[in-house]
């Protein structure tokens, strides 16, 4: 399973403090933040996150919008909840420089968290990740549309995989050689708060499932729930939305989100296809300088008595995140809602 951005906002910041101070747990505490969702994280072979910000140092300076450095103390709880790697680019990797995209690495390194995407190497720039997920070996490739205009670390150009689609395919190339059997591409990608893919996503799209090598792909950025859809037989997953985020009330969906739970099977000629796909729709309850934010598991907490005062919101975002998801045929096709 995998899921959308996590943008560490400053209400995020507030939640993990608050938070903190009811459990005893240092400084801030992340995980009450991830508990609605972490059945869903752990219960999956793998649990791949989107980190789109880079990490501070404990101690700070933690900074927001437009050039971030968020509290570290978010990758012990991605860790808890269930995560097993994380993907990382993003048009905010390089907010901190290569120190700051190089601490990020060290603080998912630290916590046990696999990463693709940035890199502290050039040699890891050319070394797709790949994971054995229960006996299966699962590559794992990310790439960004840009860095917001921050030109790239002169001496480490190759930190950042930008999309490019003849890299992307000799990177796919390369998992195979190394034993990948199944090949997932993440892409920070669109435009935000646009539903609708671009003609740049659906281009992109169309070259990269041509590719023998990729089975997967699923994209992140736009801060809305995008649709899911098959292009030459492979499925896409254009955008799943926010994972956390607080961004402004006023556009509607950024509040709204899904991690996408896929399930390969192996053939008879032993390659794996997607065998089911499904969405569960999430939400991110905003915060309001009193009550925590939390990310929820919609279809599970819509008929559940704790959750009543948010019923109305609930539904309102499940109606949202499916009418989204199947504005390019989906359901017909065979996309079911999970929980």
């Amino acid at each position: 399973m995998m899921n959308g951005d996590m943008l560490l906002h400053e209400g995020l910041w507030a939640t993990a403090e608050i938070d903190a101070a009811r459990t005893g747990r240092d400084r801030m505490d992340f995980r009450p933040l991830l508990r609605d969702m972490k059945s869903v994280i752990s219960g999956a072979d793998l649990a791949v996150c989107h980190m789109e910000t880079p990490l501070a140092p404990a101690g700070g300076p933690f900074l927001g919008y437009p050039v971030f450095s968020a509290p570290p103390a978010i990758v012990p709880a991605l860790k808890w909840a269930g995560y097993d790697a994380c993907t990382t680019a993003s048009n905010h990797s390089i907010d901190q420089g290569f120190d700051g995209l190089l601490r990020t690495l060290d603080d998912f390194d630290a916590a046990g968290v696999a990463h693709a995407g940035t890199v502290a190497t050039r040699k890891e720039s050319m070394q797709p990740l790949v994971l054995d997920v229960a006996g299966v070996d699962v590559a794992l490739i990310s790439a960004t549309y840009g860095t917001n205009g921050i030109p790239l670390p002169i001496d480490q150009p190759w930190s950042v995989p930008l999309i490019n689609v003849p890299r992307i395919d000799r990177m796919a190339a390369r998992a195979r050689t190394q034993g990948a059997e199944v090949v997932i591409v993440a892409l920070h990608w669109g435009l935000e708060y646009m539903h609708g893919p671009t003609t740049d996503q659906l281009k992109v799209a169309d070259q990269l499932t041509r590719s023998p090598d990729i089975d997967f792909i699923y994209g992140h950025h736009a801060h809305v729930v995008q649709p899911y859809d098959t292009v030459n037989g492979k499925w896409v997953a254009f955008g799943l939305g926010n994972a956390v985020a607080q961004q402004s009330t006023s556009v509607e969906g950024v509040y709204d989100g899904n991690t996408c739970r896929v399930t390969f099977r192996e053939r008879a000629d032993a390659t794996f296809r997607v065998q089911k796909l499904e969405y569960i729709p999430t939400m991110i309850t905003p915060f309001d300088g009193t009550h925590p934010m939390r990310l929820l598991n919609v279809a599970k907490d819509l008929h559940d008595p704790a959750f009543g005062d948010l019923h109305d919101a609930l539904q309102a975002t499940q109606d949202r995140v499916s009418t989204v998801i199947d504005m390019r045929g989906a359901f017909a096709k065979g996309v079911t809602e999970g929980k």
